[in-house]
């Protein structure tokens, strides 16, 4: 783990700053200010969202060009986000219309649509598409993309779903995500927030998209889907939402942690999220990312600062010391970096 640790410090850090610094420029020049100032929010206060994904760009059999395509993708999903949530709009059609462009960005051969059709800002000046035609760039050179396209496309049709439904009237969301779970979800052992929240992370794209460089076995694709989804995906978002709770509250956003009865009931859920998930860790050649994928995320999360803001520094770390020795070494890099970077001189 080690190696992979230090290719993603020295190597991989850097590069996603440059790829971020890109479209960072490009969004500056979109036309329509509501447009550009979510695009650029996305951007200045998400960062962490693409340093996080990123960590699949650090292993030894990495396809150079998958940053890229992390980068995209996750910055597209971060200013849809923003989109549907900080723009004052609540249509399902439009927010579906507008992620139409996850699922071309995963389809090479798809033409793009026009994704602000039924959105009242217009004009991002080819923003979005630019975006999408990164990732289909970077996916039609992968040579063994067709062994996961199928679950790239199940896994991504459920984050736009919950991006929809989460993000709809707020008198009628809840109604709206029970019902999708019972379809979709109800056969688990999961709440229905639990189930919501695992369909909103990236990490099991990113994860199909780093082994559809090499030829993998179905059986170790399917091992791999069984870490991340549920347990993996849900662990992150859950860790994710925890932190962010006073926040979402006050902004009036949907917070799927907030539905436990009790906090010592999401402590307990989380740690069964975790051991869930290290149950299912794959045996195969690339255990010590998806291992670092794991142990980093309770490090990653619980040293957020927004950890003592919102007075919960003893629940971090009961799951600190839960996840083990790994995750508390993690932990404390983790709160060495973010101490350095805070200190770092900005330009």
């Amino acid at each position: 783990m080690i190696p992979l640790l230090w290719r993603y410090l020295r190597v991989v850090l850097p590069a996603v700053e440059t790829e971020l610094f890109r479209w960072h420029q490009y969004a500056q020049t979109i036309p329509n200010p509501l447009l550009r100032q979510q695009a650029l929010s996305s951007i200045n206060t998400k960062t962490f969202h693409c340093q996080g994904g990123a960590v699949f760009a650090a292993s030894r059999y990495a396809d150079p060009r998958l940053l890229q395509f992390i980068v995209a993708f996750q910055t597209i999903s971060d200013y849809l986000d923003n989109l549907c949530d900080r723009a004052g709009v609540f249509n399902g059609a439009a927010f579906r219309q507008l992620h139409q462009s996850m699922l071309d960005a995963i389809n090479p051969a798809e033409s793009q649509n026009d994704y602000y059709q039924l959105y009242p800002q217009h004009e991002d000046g080819g923003y979005l598409a630019a975006l999408v035609s990164q990732c289909q760039k970077v996916i039609s050179t992968l040579s063994h993309y067709d062994a996961v396209h199928a679950d790239m496309v199940r896994l991504v049709g459920l984050y736009v779903d919950l991006q929809v439904y989460k993000h709809d009237q707020p008198d009628t969301r809840v109604a709206q995500l029970k019902a999708w779970f019972a379809v979709n979800g109800s056969g688990t052992q999961l709440f229905w927030w639990e189930y919501a929240a695992a369909c909103g992370s990236t990490l099991a794209m990113f994860a199909l998209i780093q082994v559809a460089s090499r030829q993998a076995e179905p059986k170790s694709i399917q091992e791999l889907l069984a870490f991340y989804f549920p347990w993996t995906c849900g662990l992150h978002i859950l860790l994710d939402y925890l932190i962010d709770e006073e926040e979402d509250i006050a902004e009036g956003d949907l917070n799927f942690v907030s539905f436990y009865p009790n906090a010592s009931c999401a402590e307990s859920r989380l740690r069964w999220f975790y051991c869930q998930a290290k149950q299912q860790l794959p045996g195969q050649q690339e255990k010590s990312l998806h291992a670092a994928v794991l142990y980093g995320l309770p490090a990653m999360y619980l040293s957020d600062p927004k950890v003592n803001q919102q007075k919960r520094h003893a629940m971090a770390q009961r799951l600190i010391a839960a996840a083990g020795s790994t995750s508390a070494n993690l932990y404390k890099l983790c709160r060495l970096w973010r101490w350095k970077t805070k200190r770092l001189p900005r330009g």
